[in-house]
């Protein structure tokens, strides 16, 4: 299987919407929208308008799959957010997952120069838990009832990966490298 990104269209309003709601996407997220695509062209206008964010869909063999998200690209100190999730189950893949996350962070620290990459997860969401872990993301805080959803409290476990510590054990991992920097439209 071949592994790609290119930035978000408008005619890619409507799989992310599906993606979104889907209740296995939200289980680990901070919401559960209930989205319109009148308010999706909203949000597609403000974030393509938007310096300090970039969205991509990724893609498993030229189909698309799911979304990957950086934050705070206008921060001065060289900290970035970032999310993602694959909502096609049928191209879900732990390849996948760590071809993103060691390609994202190629990105950020090679291309961009940004000094550090840091995201939150439910904290009982232990497989991400676990593939951050091994892609050698740090956990750096543990939030107990930080979220609440739904009259539900969640704990939520803080992650981070720096520059140096990315250059320390990039050897050591193997992944199918993803172009990030080609699937920009402003370079």
């Amino acid at each position: 299987m071949a592994f790609g990104v290119r930035p978000v269209t408008e005619a890619d309003l409507e799989n992310i919407m599906r993606w979104r709601m889907d209740p296995d996407i939200t289980k680990y997220m901070n919401t559960d929208p209930q989205l319109t695509l009148e308010g999706q062209k909203r949000w597609f206008a403000r974030i393509s308008a938007d310096a300090d964010v970039r969205y991509w869909i990724v893609e498993v063999d030229g189909a698309p799959a799911g979304v990957i998200n950086l934050t705070g690209l206008t921060r001065q100190d060289g900290v970035l957010g970032w999310a993602y999730y694959v909502g096609e189950k049928a191209l879900r893949s732990v390849k996948l997952a760590l071809s993103l996350e060691m390609s994202l962070y190629d990105y950020i620290f090679d291309v961009l120069g940004k000094q550090a990459l840091v995201g939150d997860i439910f904290t009982l969401n232990k497989g991400v838990i676990q593939l951050h872990l091994f892609c050698g993301s740090v956990v750096l805080e543990e939030k107990k009832r930080h979220v609440c959803k739904g009259g539900v409290w969640y704990d939520v476990t803080f992650m981070g990966m720096t520059r140096e510590r990315w250059e320390e054990v990039r050897a050591t991992k193997k992944y199918e490298k993803i172009d990030f920097q080609h699937a920009e439209i402003d370079l």
